[in-house]
């Protein structure tokens, strides 16, 4: 049985825009607002340490590994921060820019409309993609940085480095919405418009669709073991098992607590722990990987929230766990132990 817990936030600020988008790496945590503002905080004390706006509006932000550079992408194009000095480098090609994913700490790739382009922390192109068949929904990196997987209309595709044509295409007539590749390297899967999760194995091209999710799977998540996959399509969390020869053939677990799912966020580490945010403003603290296939589970904690849906979960450490709601509003939480919810 869950249980509501009044954990008072380790500290609260907020930006005037409704929150689109967190990311947490080292000491920062960063904040993107659907009108363009984006905000750099300090993730033990809430100071800020950074903002600039990306003209057209932000969808996504993303923070360096080391945590000294920064890109936010938006509907008009990208910007890039540097840490150091404040630095913001932006471009506006025009292009839908939804997607963008820090192969090490001097290599970023973001989508812009078709393409995708691989950049370094100045924003110059050290090599681009070639046209997909519609606009780039993801990217993210695979092999330790050495391979971009990108995703559009009818195909995720992955390229080796400064290799303009995909080395490997694993094809699926949609539109994918999201994209999660195992920490392993085994598996990539796609959320899709058709209300899907489409699989591939990466070494042959073994593919599975879990098909009859009641609403588009726009979140997955593995992760640190690669061994599970969290997916947003239903009211319930679903929870798939990818050990041994991966989910053909499983059921979820199903965790249930919103009516709508928002954001999902895995926690640092090996111990199954899971937050999930919902429209309701609740955010839900799991023991996600508990109990058998087909179990359906309770949340351990649940936070107090606001009166806003949840618009974005980042762990900023293995204790420490940011939560933007579409309000504006920004809270952290510290947490108990990695063993402990």
């Amino acid at each position: 049985m869950s249980t509501t817990v009044e954990s008072p936030p380790a500290w609260e600020a907020g930006i005037d825009d409704a929150p689109v988008a967190l990311s947490a790496q080292g000491d920062l945590l960063a904040v993107a607002g659907a009108e363009g503002t984006v905000k750099v905080f300090d993730a033990a004390s809430g100071a800020e340490r950074g903002s600039f706006h990306l003209p057209g509006g932000a969808l996504k932000v993303a923070l360096a590994p080391d945590a000294g550079h920064l890109v936010a992408t938006g509907p008009l194009g990208y910007a890039l921060w540097r840490r150091s000095d404040g630095r913001t480098t932006v471009r506006e090609p025009g292009a839908w820019s939804a997607a963008a994913a820090w192969a090490d700490d001097t290599r970023v790739a973001v989508g812009s409309g078709r393409l995708a382009l691989v950049l370094d922390t100045d924003g110059d192109e050290l090599w681009r993609t070639e046209p997909a068949a519609s606009t780039v929904t993801d990217v993210t990196w695979m092999r330790q940085g050495r391979r971009l997987a990108v995703a559009a209309y009818g195909a995720v595709r992955c390229h080796e480095r400064h290799t303009e044509k995909p080395v490997a295409t694993y094809p699926y007539v949609g539109s994918h919405l999201a994209l999660a590749v195992a920490p392993t390297g085994r598996w990539i899967c796609s959320g899709n418009q058709d209300a899907s999760i489409h699989i591939w194995r990466a070494r042959d091209g073994g593919e599975l669709t879990m098909s009859g999710y009641p609403e588009k799977v726009s979140r997955l998540a593995f992760d640190d073991t690669g061994f599970w996959l969290a997916a947003d399509g239903a009211p319930d969390v679903t929870v798939w098992d990818f050990s041994g020869k991966g989910p053909a053939g499983t059921a979820p677990r199903s965790l249930r607590c919103h009516e709508t799912v928002t954001a999902l966020a895995w926690r640092p580490g090996t111990a199954g722990h899971l937050a999930s945010g919902g429209a309701d403003g609740t955010v839900a603290l799991w023991h996600a990987t508990a109990g058998r296939p087909q179990a359906r589970l309770r949340p351990v904690r649940e936070l107090d929230g606001t009166d806003a849906a949840v618009a974005a979960l980042a762990w900023a450490d293995s204790h420490v766990l940011a939560v933007a709601w579409r309000d504006g509003r920004i809270r952290t939480y510290d947490l108990p132990s990695r063993t402990m919810l």
